[in-house]
């Protein structure tokens, strides 16, 4: 993503330290509001119509607007025990500027999809749904999406229970959203899939920014091809370092050494913004100092 790295190289220090923090702050506060005073809560909606009529402080406070409210308590533990500590893990590994960067460019895709469809349907739906149909539910979600991006094969305990790796979640989490989508279309309803499809733009955006999209080129396919012929010829030298003597690794970090004979678990990638194949583990795959 090399605007990204422009942007932090530029602003690096301009990110917002533990912003989950804030988020779950803003979520207990619009439950808050839900119970003691649901008319003040009215007024914090992301409703178009209100905005342009000059209550422009929903353009920011429709952020605690609660993304359930049927069941408020569910969501508070689901917020502490799953969601708190993967965004928390996911600002550690992207650094603070580009998890807020993620973060508050879903809100303002979340943002323009409100006023397109203000446009789009004159305003009637401001009038019915009162900009209930705006919530960070889905943000929330591409958080999860994109640790899971990060991580596919860190292991959760599914209600607490279960151990299932964060690829298979993220595939079932995924399905469902694409359905819901689908289901609005096909219902009529499909000014309610507009919203989904903004707040998960940043995912979008970050997963096609984050893939070596030249590995497609036929160019770069017949390349790995002679190398991986060249290498099927030679006599395979052990890597320095491997955790049995003599013993040949397939990966290895660039940073720390390791391979996949240290931790099975353990996932590698290649840097495409480093000049030379070079690879490294999940840890440093994002706070590696690129070589030129």
């Amino acid at each position: 993503m090399k605007f990204i790295d422009k942007l932090e190289r530029k602003f690096g220090n301009r990110g917002i330290e533990n912003l989950t923090i804030y988020i779950i702050v803003s979520y207990v506060l619009g439950y808050a509001l839900m119970y003691i005073n649901p008319g003040a809560l009215s007024m914090l909606s992301l409703n178009v119509s209100e905005i342009l009529h000059g209550q422009i402080w929903r353009l920011v406070t429709w952020i605690i607007y609660p993304p359930s409210t049927s069941s408020a308590l569910w969501f508070v533990i689901a917020i502490l025990f799953f969601y708190y500590p993967i965004s928390a893990s996911l600002e550690r590994t992207w650094g603070s500027f580009r998890f807020t960067v993620y973060i508050l460019s879903g809100m303002i895709f979340t943002v323009i999809s409100a006023f397109i469809l203000y446009f789009i349907t004159g305003g009637v739906l401001d009038a019915y749904l009162n900009g209930s149909q705006f919530s960070t539910y889905y943000i929330s979600l591409s958080i999860f999406l994109a640790y899971a991006l990060t991580y596919p094969d860190m292991k959760v305990l599914l209600y607490f229970v279960i151990p299932i790796k964060m690829k298979w979640m993220a595939i079932v989490y995924a399905a469902l959203v694409v359905y819901d989508i689908v289901r609005y279309f096909m219902g009529g309803a499909w000014f309610m899939a507009l919203p989904i499809i903004a707040s998960l733009l940043n995912f979008i955006i970050f997963f096609l920014g984050t893939r070596n999209l030249n590995r497609y080129n036929p160019k770069e396919i017949h390349r790995r091809n002679q190398f991986k012929r060249a290498m099927g010829e030679s006599k395979t030298v052990p890597f320095p370092g491997g955790s049995k003597s003599g013993e040949v690794t397939k990966h290895k970090c660039a940073v720390c050494g390791r391979t996949e004979k240290d931790d099975p678990n353990l996932e590698f990638r290649f840097c495409s913004k480093c000049n030379g194949n070079y690879e490294y583990c999940q840890d440093h795959l994002y706070t590696h100092i690129h070589k030129k």
